[in-house]
């Protein structure tokens, strides 16, 4: 599963540099590989980008657990 999350996260990191050059050239690079935005290529590297996002973020969601895991909780004393 780990592979399975690595090459998600690469493909999530590709479609965000897609979305960033769409953004400042106005070019969208999966479109023109594609030969059109709605074509079925086009649409299925989209929903792969989304799928990829979705288990990306079990990514995000570990390390977060694997932060608050580590931290260690020290009671202060009672006064009596």
């Amino acid at each position: 599963m780990d592979k399975v999350r690595k090459i998600a996260l690469a493909i999530t990191i590709i479609g965000a540099l897609n979305w960033g050059v769409v953004g400042l050239f106005s070019f969208d690079v999966v479109a023109q590989l594609a030969n059109g935005y709605a074509k079925p290529l086009a649409r299925f590297f989209y929903m792969a980008v989304g799928v990829s996002g979705l288990i990306s973020l079990t990514v995000l969601f570990d390390y977060l657990k694997e932060r608050t895991d580590d931290k260690v909780i020290i009671a202060a004393p009672e006064k009596v």
